[in-house]
């Protein structure tokens, strides 16, 4: 089956260090959790994130909400044929299990993330919805154990969504940055077989995933 890695994803619970600055305590009163208890996200803690590691990287749960709508609302996932994780910039995967219907809401994907954070897995009928684990990217590929691992990146070998798609076995990996600038982490790429530009235009994640996934559908079920 194929899998798809959002990786890196800016996508955390506020850090430690950055608990205490007004504008986290502010939001974190606004929505009547602890610090501790909500996600990062630039929209709110601009002014805290500012100087941090990685700071480009992080705090866009947005991206990482956009990705999954366009990864879990399509025939190829209804009908099982594609596995998605979220693999987060402070190494944790997000294990999505089949028939998800994700909040279209971002409140209500936000609030659904934060409470994932809070106990770990979220069933229905003793099914597993979703279900975090601390796990480094290398573990997660070891995991899936693919065929293949194909990236996709400005930084990559040009090529088009159409012979990718054709290119796509079975059990292939395609990984995509769940991050809004940047490229991939060295202890990232490190896994990959190849890597692949498919636009002269650096899109975001959430346009890749659709227009890949359904070049891939195209071939497969339709």
């Amino acid at each position: 089956m194929l899998s798809l890695v959002i990786a890196e994803s800016a996508l955390e619970l506020v850090p430690l260090e950055l608990q205490r600055h007004n504008s986290v305590t502010a939001s974190a009163k606004r929505f009547n959790k602890k610090p501790s208890e909500i996600l990062l996200d630039i929209s709110w803690h601009f002014a805290a994130m500012k100087g941090i590691k990685n700071e480009i990287k992080r705090g866009r749960p947005d991206l990482v909400h956009f990705s999954l709508l366009e990864a879990c609302s399509i025939p190829l996932y209804f009908e099982n044929k594609v596995n998605v994780f979220v693999h987060t910039i402070d190494d944790k995967v997000i294990f999505i299990g089949q028939n998800v219907r994700l909040p279209k809401s971002y409140h209500r994907f936000i609030g659904l993330v934060e409470k994932l954070y809070a106990i770990k897995e979220i069933k229905e009928n003793n099914n597993v919805l979703l279900a975090l684990k601390n796990m480094s990217f290398g573990n997660l590929i070891k995991k899936i154990n693919p065929e293949q691992t194909i990236a996709l990146s400005s930084k990559g070998i040009e090529n088009s969504y159409q012979k990718l798609a054709n290119e796509i076995k079975d059990n292939t990996c395609l990984i995509i940055g769940g991050f809004s600038k940047g490229h991939f982490s060295d202890n990232i790429s490190k896994y990959f077989d190849k890597t692949v530009s498919v636009d002269k235009n650096p899109l975001e994640a959430h346009i890749i995933i659709s227009r890949i996934l359904y070049e891939y559908e195209k071939r497969i079920i339709m």
